[in-house]
């Protein structure tokens, strides 16, 4: 099924008293671009998010943010009580020394210096692997958003191949009176210039003339090219593969463009090519 680079997904789930949050937005990138926003608890599973990452979701402009809210359950600072009774014992010598009155020592003691310590607990093997379940699980939704987005994506697609199969269905009608075109020009050319040609010449000038005309092949790889397309759209992870295709397509509409000296051929072109950008300007956007 095809899929859009676009995409977002955002999961939350509780462990012993954390409540861990993981976004996960993406964009059009030719390759993987990843810019991690992660809470410091979780900074040593760096390189392991990133390798799953890479694994579920392929490719794109990808940023992922990981935020931690307590539950109340548990601290992560807390008083240096022994440094605590210390300064309480200094700042009461130092009152009774000055004759001071104050006896509002908490309020000191909790502005002095290394007062509190910041606890960080060693991650364990279970919040490691809950973790990495978690940005999996943000993986997944982010891919679900990615499969919606493709499937539009791929409706899009299909109205513009059809747009250029009717475009190209209607250069037939116009070959044969270009060709006709082509012939009374010549012929005229010849009346103008008062010239006698070799009528033998003449004709296989003409006949190799025409032939440089000829948009038969031109027509036939279109088709196959425009049929190719369509069967890549089943294919996994086929965006790459897609712009090629549509190189190819557009290779073809020029050519067809260059051999046309027809204004309503032109006309047709025209359309084929502004059917082209269109989903060119959506491949781009395609996993």
């Amino acid at each position: 099924m095809l899929m859009s680079m676009t995409g977002f997904g955002k999961v939350s789930g509780t462990f012993e008293g954390k409540k861990v949050t993981i976004e996960l937005r993406s964009l059009n990138s030719k390759s993987l671009d990843l810019n991690m926003r992660l809470a410091s608890t979780y900074k040593e599973l760096e390189p392991h998010i990133r390798n799953l990452i890479a694994e579920h979701l392929d490719r794109g402009k990808i940023d992922l943010i990981v935020q931690i809210d307590s539950t109340g359950d548990t601290k992560s600072v807390s008083i240096n009580k022994d440094l605590a009774k210390a300064y309480f014992r200094d700042l009461q010598e130092v009152n009774t020394l000055i004759g001071g009155k104050t006896e509002d020592y908490l309020s000191l003691i909790l502005r002095m210096p290394d007062i509190y310590n910041n606890e960080r607990e060693e991650l364990s093997e279970a919040e490691k692997t809950w973790i990495l379940d978690l940005t999996k699980q943000a993986c997944d939704a982010l891919n679900t958003f990615r499969r919606q987005e493709g499937k539009a994506l791929e409706n899009e697609f299909s109205v513009r191949i059809g747009d250029i199969r009717s475009f190209l269905a209607g250069i037939p009608q116009y070959e044969q009176e270009r060709i006709e075109t082509v012939k009374d020009r010549i012929r005229k050319g010849l009346e103008e210039l008062q010239a006698q040609p070799d009528q033998n010449r003449l004709e296989q000038e003409m006949i190799f003339y025409i032939e440089k005309m000829d948009v038969s092949e031109e027509k036939m790889r279109l088709t196959n090219h425009l049929d190719y397309f369509m069967q890549t759209l089943s294919t996994p992870n086929s965006g790459k593969k897609l712009g090629f295709i549509s190189q190819e397509i557009g290779r073809e509409i020029n050519t067809l463009g260059s051999k046309s000296n027809h204004v309503e051929m032109q006309k047709l072109v025209v359309g084929m090519k502004d059917a082209l950008e269109k989903i060119k300007e959506q491949v781009l956007n395609t996993l």
